[in-house]
């Protein structure tokens, strides 16, 4: 997959079939629609583009921005996206100026004008231009008088669940991690820098690694207990079972929130590495313990839990 950041510097493209969106999270939703590019982009001989928008467009128009947490970074979508095969990802700084273009200086200066398309895929839901003005009978007016198709794809249901960014989000911050993964097609993930933490857990038995997420964007799932798996450069080739814990550790803390991971047989030394974090369901929630003897005894049980969901769950 070539990626595009100019868009002075855009090559000519061949019988372009092209997409638009911010693309957050690379769902199921998002994974139709790039199948529907490729069968036509295959029939037709052309090339799949998908154009995005960075920062999030929301992060520009939203009255709080600050709220609005990601399911993927940018460089976390273009790695989704290349595996999924996409000829070419073009992603456009999404400012005040842009947010400003009204639907029709969006589809002709901006889309025909740099793009020339062959074909233009959208959601059920699609809006473009500034007060989303813009919808999918406009872009077929305006694909029969400049001479492109416009084809729509169908809202996508898993039983009677629409797929969307909004309800992955909604599902993490309510622990209900199968369901988000079901959404997405993948176990929900994040990177995490190792730091030192105070390394109670070595003494009673349950090492972990303490991390700082860099990306203040990212979404964390909600306090609690969750069984996770962890891959990464200092791992080699292995991916690793454990648990995670996400809180203020009320037994021995109770001020500070800290993002902890118990990897299951490993103790090998990983301090200021970073490596991924694959959710895969939550276990409990925080719990004051009356001492650390207690603590020991639960955190025995949770890897028992943890061990018998990931043995249901392949990976992913």
């Amino acid at each position: 997959m070539k990626v595009h950041y100019n868009l002075k510097d855009l090559p000519p493209f061949k019988h372009g079939v092209i997409t638009t969106g911010a693309f957050d999270g690379v769902h199921r939703g998002h994974q139709k629609i790039i199948i529907s590019m490729q069968e036509i982009a295959q029939a037709i001989e052309g090339e799949t583009i998908i154009i995005t928008f960075h920062p999030h467009p929301r992060k520009v128009t939203s009255s709080v921005p600050g709220e609005i947490k990601q399911l993927t970074s940018l460089n976390e979508r273009i790695k989704l996206l290349d595996q999924l095969g996409i000829d070419h990802l073009v992603v456009v700084p999404f400012d005040y100026h842009f947010s400003n273009l009204t639907a029709e200086a969006y589809l002709q200066e901006f889309l025909v004008a740099h793009f020339h398309p062959h074909t233009i895929i959208v959601g059920y839901d699609h809006r473009f231009g500034k007060g989303r003005l813009g919808n999918f009978e406009m872009l077929q007016n305006y694909g029969q008088a400049l001479g492109f198709i416009v084809e729509q794809i169908n809202e996508q249901l898993i039983g009677d669940e629409i797929i969307s960014s909004t309800h992955i989000r909604e599902y993490l911050l309510e622990k209900n991690i199968a369901k988000a993964n079901e959404l997405l097609g993948y176990a929900y993930f994040f990177d995490g820098f190792v730091v030192r933490g105070n390394q109670i857990g070595r003494t009673i038995g349950f090492p972990t690694a303490n991390l700082h997420i860099n990306d203040e964007e990212k979404l964390i799932p909600s306090n609690g207990v969750y069984a996770v798996r962890v891959k990464g450069e200092c791992f080699g080739e292995r991916i690793l079972e454990g648990m995670m814990n996400i809180g203020v550790r009320p037994t021995v803390d109770g001020h500070k929130k800290v993002i902890e991971v118990n990897i299951f047989n490993f103790d090998e030394d990983i301090y200021e590495e970073t490596f991924t974090v694959m959710v895969y369901d939550y276990i409990r929630g925080e719990v004051k313990f009356n001492g650390l003897d207690e603590l020991k005894a639960q955190l025995n049980k949770d890897v028992y839990s943890a061990k018998s969901i990931l043995m249901e769950r392949p990976l992913s």
